[in-house]
């Protein structure tokens, strides 16, 4: 499986996720940078996730929804904070209205996406692999137990697993 790794730290208010891909950095760094490529993994797999906006630049946003099975449409969105193609992304994360706008009663966390070099590649990519480590940090840890409750760490784990398909996809 793609994650390897799982971690809450109630203390420092962060849920930690590492996961392993056998394609160089440069093809992982594009399923954050193609629309239609984070489309496809963004979200669990019952809940596809459709791009609306997407500007990949510091200051730049992206907006999505995702649609639940029975139709529903949960909106989000993300402003960068720092970008640094193709090792690293900071953004704040909230859940937001139709428009992108943000919903003030929902907590805004704060994601630190690093790509680095790893042994894990496979031959024809001359051994080099990616280690992704996305790294989310909450303001409260009330606000950690409630995205904790609401699946967040399964979620995001369903929603990374779905990234070695794509990468293989775009290889062959």
């Amino acid at each position: 499986m793609t994650v390897t790794d799982v971690q809450q730290d109630p203390t420092t208010l962060t849920l930690t996720i590492r996961s392993e891909y056998t394609s160089p950095i440069d093809r992982v760094w594009q399923m954050w940078a193609d629309p239609r490529k984070l489309e496809r993994w963004w979200g669990p797999p019952t809940f596809p996730a459709t791009v609306t906006e997407h500007n990949l630049t510091t200051g730049g946003r992206v907006v999505y929804f995702m649609t639940s099975p029975e139709g529903d449409r949960h909106f989000g969105w993300w402003e960068f904070k720092a970008v640094d193609a193709p090792t690293s992304l900071r953004f704040e994360d909230g859940f937001g209205d139709e428009t992108g706008a943000p919903i003030p009663d929902m907590p805004v966390s704060s994601i630190a996406v690093d790509l680095a070099d790893s042994d894990s590649g496979s031959e024809s990519d001359s051994g080099s692999g990616t280690t992704m480590t996305i790294a989310t940090t909450f303001p409260s840890a009330e606000a950690m137990d409630q995205m904790i409750s609401m699946g967040m760490a399964e979620g995001m784990a369903l929603a990374l697993g779905q990234i070695d398909d794509l990468l293989a996809a775009d290889n062959a």
